[in-house]
């Protein structure tokens, strides 16, 4: 799956989890599943525990992640 189809799997609705970032439209934050995995919860047990999750949402998740901590720099 390509990059850009991983990141139209985050979604972004004012309405809904006061506007944070969710995985396709669900009330599953992008925050939740990024904290879980840095817990060291694996990828099947966060699968388990959310059925309509698909393993695709958790590598947009982490995408996501990554390109939020791009920081561009200036040259001097």
């Amino acid at each position: 799956m390509r990059n850009q189809e991983l990141a139209d799997r985050i979604t972004s609705n004012p309405a809904q989890c006061g506007g944070r970032p969710c995985i396709r439209g669900m009330r599953i934050r992008v925050t939740d599943i990024i904290e879980m995995l840095a817990d060291g919860v694996s990828t099947t047990e966060i699968l388990a525990d959310f059925p309509d999750l698909e393993p695709e949402d958790i590598r947009a998740c982490l995408l996501f992640a990554a390109q939020r901590t791009e920081i561009p720099r200036l040259a001097a």
